[in-house]
């Protein structure tokens, strides 16, 4: 289980060898990433950020493999 805290603001998120987003802030424990702009719509419907162009998407818990001092890194399977 993740445990996000303000430390990971400004963190990149990773899935696979590509960078989705960038942790915005972490509110009550949850992230809130700022999606890449060349983030495919595969990529966004797999981590459930829909379809609407919003500025921040909240980060699943269930979505993350690691979290590092330097990146918070996605599972592969997400």
């Amino acid at each position: 289980m993740a445990d996000f805290t303000e430390h990971d603001e400004g963190k990149p998120v990773v899935m696979g060898d590509e960078k989705v987003g960038m942790i915005s802030r972490v509110e009550h424990g949850t992230a809130h990433v700022n999606p890449d702009a060349g983030i495919t719509d595969k990529i966004k419907a797999s981590l459930d950020w829909g379809e609407d162009d919003q500025d921040t998407y909240p980060l699943s818990e269930d979505r993350v493999d690691t979290i590092t001092d330097d990146e918070v890194r996605l599972r592969h399977d997400a």
